[in-house]
């Protein structure tokens, strides 16, 4: 009898030991995956890092690249190579805006094109859409919560017999069974904590549709003060062209009083150089042409190498000035402003979170039920099984306080305390700001049009006087350094008078924006 015992033991050991060998083998395949994970990183400070193929399919794997290594003759080390390898799929861009390569595209229709592809206004879209879907989750918790819950369960017990009966050593039972419920939960009375939470959710969702309606708004300020911009690099263009026209003028006057010996080669060369210097400006006006229509291109949102014809504004009516009173005016704004709704709105959402804050003192009522059924079995080698089954079902009302918290729901009232004054001191900022924006704006306004009604008056005096310049030039009453004083005297002018349009076309654009009416492509002024 020792001796069976003796060998009972010896193979229920057995089976311990395989089962922890297998436990400790995984415990250590586990521990080795954390200092594995560092040779992902670069070998050391100074050697390039290079990818190993575990980039979840970014790159196809590679060998990092060796440690640099001193030549054998004592020359220095290679050069390490830091380039990042390439993934051509990340060069694929969106589908580019279709457009008409014969039609010029005026401003209304550039912010159309902008509202259509513009991605920030898709993702102040998806914002306002996550805000809403915030109230909806919000909501949800006035109703019940129903849950259907599965439980099962096996069992097998192998005990040694005192004494084997014929072959059998071990008396084996097996026990099993399925247990599955329906369970309600619903919380029907919280003195207000829910309807606070919503009122603060509805307030985020109102917040972050008038930041969407903000975004259009500023997307087409944006769009519109780059296209005067535009315009206004393709006036200075045009002027720098007619500019160097006139330069070649004057040389060619000079080189032809030369020819009949009525100037100095100085007066040529002088001539020459105004050319030269028409001609470097020319170049610096096409830059920035170029310069400012890859701006515009940026405002809209579209690719930049997107080739489109801009219609010209140049000739664009100048606006009157304001004759809105300006009392009257930041009154408007602070009332429509996308930005002052906005942060009134998130006040309102933390002054909502008090109240959610304070109910979490008072006590919650509510209802909970379950309707469970279960079945079992019982087998014991070879003798008949035993079966049952039951079902049960209840409903319980119930109610919930808290006593102590150790300070945490003190805590967080004055954390939502704190966040409404942060918010309304967030909100008299905005309304600072704002009356700020408007004043700054009204008076940038009265300046462009002021500059450019004394830009046209000094254009207009410095045209007659250039071409009285050269005209008496060609006549021999008069000198080179007048002519090309005049040259550049009437460039001047010019493009001041084209700047100070430009500016008061913006002007006018950032009034509106700024008072909260830059509403769609027709209100652009």
């Amino acid at each position: 009898m020792m001796e069976w015992r003796a060998g009972d033991m010896t193979e229920r050991g057995t089976r311990w030991t395989a089962r922890l060998a297998a436990a400790l083998l995984g415990a250590s395949l586990l521990a080795g995956c954390a200092p594995n994970a560092a040779n992902m990183a670069a070998p050391a400070a100074d050697r390039p890092w290079k990818p190993t193929g575990h980039e979840d399919g970014l790159w196809s794997a590679q060998q990092p690249a060796p440690a640099p290594a001193a030549n054998a003759t004592g020359g220095p080390a290679p050069v390490a190579d830091f380039s990042v390898p390439a993934n051509p799929k990340l060069a694929e861009l969106p589908q580019a805006v279709e457009v008409d390569p014969r039609h010029s595209y005026r401003l209304p229709e550039l912010i159309d094109l902008a509202q259509r592809n513009n991605p920030a206004t898709r993702v102040a879209w998806q914002r306002a859409r996550e805000a809403a879907l915030a109230v909806g989750m919000v909501e949800a918790t006035y109703l019940p919560l129903i849950t259907a819950n599965v439980v099962g369960g096996y069992q097998s017990v192998s005990s040694p017999l005192p004494v084997p009966v014929g072959t059998q050593r071990y008396f084996d039972t097996t026990a099993e069974g399925v247990s599955p419920s329906i369970a309600l939960q619903w919380l029907i009375f919280d003195f207000g904590q829910r309807s606070a939470v919503a009122d603060a959710a509805k307030q985020g969702a109102i917040a972050a549709n008038v930041l969407f309606n903000g975004e259009h708004q500023k997307l087409i300020f944006d769009v519109t003060r780059s296209y005067y911009l535009y315009s206004a690099a393709v006036t200075r263009t045009k002027i720098a062209r007619q500019t160097l026209r006139n330069s070649m003028a004057i040389r060619d006057a000079a080189e032809e009083r030369l020819a009949k010996g009525l100037a100095t080669t100085v007066e040529v060369a002088q001539a020459r150089q105004q050319v030269a210097q028409s001609e470097l400006r020319r170049v610096q006006a096409e830059g920035q042409e170029r310069d400012t229509y890859q701006v515009l291109l940026a405002s809209m949102g579209v690719n930049a190498t997107l080739p489109i014809h801009v219609a010209d504004a140049g000739e664009r009516r100048l606006p009157d000035a304001v004759k809105v009173p300006l009392d009257q005016m930041i009154t408007l704004a602070l009332a429509q402003r996308p930005d002052v709704i906005a942060s009134y709105s998130a006040l309102a959402a933390t002054r909502s979170g008090i109240k959610a804050a304070e109910a979490a003192y008072l006590p919650k009522v509510f209802v909970a039920g379950a309707v469970a059924t279960g079945q079992g079995s019982f087998n014991a080698n070879g003798l008949p099984g035993i079966g049952q089954q039951a079902t049960g079902s209840g409903v319980l009302i119930g109610a919930t306080v808290p006593l102590y918290d150790a300070g945490l729901r003190a805590a967080e009232l004055k954390q939502a305390q704190s966040r409404a004054a942060a918010a309304e001191g967030t909100f008299h900022r905005t309304q600072t700001a704002a009356v700020t924006e408007i004043v700054a704006a009204n008076n940038a306004l009265r300046t462009a049009l002021e500059s450019y009604r004394a830009a046209t008056a000094l254009t207009s005096a410095a045209s007659t006087t250039y071409d009285a310049a050269l005209e008496a030039y060609k006549n021999g009453v008069g000198t080179v350094t007048v002519a090309t004083a005049a040259d550049s005297g009437l460039l001047d002018a010019r493009q001041a008078q084209a700047d100070a349009h430009a500016a008061a076309l913006v002007g006018a654009a950032n009034l509106a924006f700024v008072v909260g009416a830059m509403t769609s492509r027709d209100a652009v002024p």
